[in-house]
């Protein structure tokens, strides 16, 4: 019980730092450069607010001129000029500008979210915490995918016990069988090392150094945005210096941000 306090306590604390890094990796790409764009559909419709839920109050027509204003998710603001007094202000859904030009004549590129976003995501971050025999994890990782469904990562893990404390890093590679599914599981193997340091003040207790490989099985969540949930299980064998090798039960779960 106190170990599961504990990784609940590490795991509310990290959702905090993220959902603020998280804040910060996505900034409004409009915020400083606001595009003009002609509409090349039939019409689009301007509502009040960014969703389906606000009432249309507009529809602007094919060849007119828009201004790009701000973006929600899958909604974006925008200006429509009609006169020197009469001036337009409204969200269109991201599905109705697929095909909108800027002033050049080229299609307007818009940058994936959602789950496109998530499905062709190259670098991941995430904070988590777990549990590894009886023992508080606290764990971070950065990953690179190769393609949708090859990636490698490393990851630093600190290790809190009641009789021990250590750290842990290590380099893995993992594959997706779906990646473009909203929970898209999957499997990894890998190296790295492990430090233990005994606490005891009864007798000297010699630190432990050895090597590790480790095999697991996970998944990754969408959640939102720019925001993911995973959860992963992970067998650990130490290759000691001695006859036998230990094996070690990994259960760990943390947020992640995709970019």
């Amino acid at each position: 019980m106190k170990t599961i306090l504990r990784t609940a306590t590490i795991l509310v604390g990290l959702a905090g730092l993220l959902v603020g890094a998280g804040a910060l990796a996505v900034p409004n790409p409009f915020k400083s450069y606001q595009p003009e764009v002609v509409v090349s559909d039939p019409y689009i419709e301007m509502h009040t607010g960014p969703g389906r839920g606000y009432p249309v109050f507009y529809v602007a027509g094919q060849g007119d001129k828009v201004t790009l204003l701000k973006r929600k998710t899958d909604w974006f603001k925008l200006r429509l000029p009609r006169g020197s007094f009469d001036v337009k202000e409204g969200w269109v859904h991201i599905s109705q500008l697929e095909h909108t030009l800027d002033l050049d004549g080229n299609p307007l590129i818009l940058p994936e979210t959602g789950m496109e976003a998530f499905s062709a995501r190259r670098w991941e971050f995430g904070l988590g915490g777990g549990a590894m025999d009886g023992a508080s994890t606290i764990n971070a990782y950065l990953a690179f995918n190769l393609n949708p469904y090859l990636g490698v990562q490393g990851e630093v893990a600190q290790i809190l016990g009641d009789y021990s404390d250590g750290y842990m890093g290590s380099i893995s590679v993992f594959m997706r069988p779906f990646p473009r599914s909203r929970i898209s599981p999957f499997f990894n193997i890998g190296t790295g090392y492990i430090h233990i340091r005994p606490q005891t003040t009864i007798v000297q207790a010699e630190d432990l150094n050895d090597e590790i490989v480790h095999a697991g099985v996970g998944a990754d969540m969408y959640v939102s945005r720019k925001f993911m949930l995973r959860m992963e299980y992970r067998r650990h064998t130490v290759l000691t210096s001695r006859d036998d090798n230990e094996e070690l039960n990994q259960w760990k779960a943390g947020f992640s941000i995709f970019f």
